[in-house]
């Protein structure tokens, strides 16, 4: 979802899945660790194509392919959509008694 709203913010009309759960990868996991890099690698790319929209568009302008949303609505959304998902994981770990990180966490 992070990659579709980022599209729609840079001017695209990405194709809107036909229901929720043709969103989701069809594999459980990633097949490799070069893989899972990958992933996050991906993650973090828009994260900061995110950031790099935040600080350089016009927020309020409304957005060519999502009637009646503005560039910080959307901004807004990918914030709130990977804040939950982020403790999600954080939740699982702490059931896996993984959470905090070794290291204590942010700042180390």
């Amino acid at each position: 979802w992070q990659q579709f709203m980022l599209e729609h913010l840079e001017g695209r009309k990405p194709q809107l899945p036909g229901n929720v759960m043709e969103s989701w990868p069809e594999e459980t996991g990633p097949q490799s660790e070069e893989a899972w890099q990958a992933v996050i690698n991906e993650f973090l790319q828009g994260v900061d194509r995110a950031v790099q929209i935040a600080e350089t568009a016009q927020l309020d302008e409304l957005l060519a392919h999502f009637p009646g949303e503005t560039k910080a609505g959307l901004l807004r959304n990918i914030a709130s959509h990977n804040s939950y998902h982020l403790g999600e994981i954080v939740l699982l770990r702490r059931i896996y008694g993984a959470w905090p990180p070794p290291g204590g966490g942010f700042p180390a």
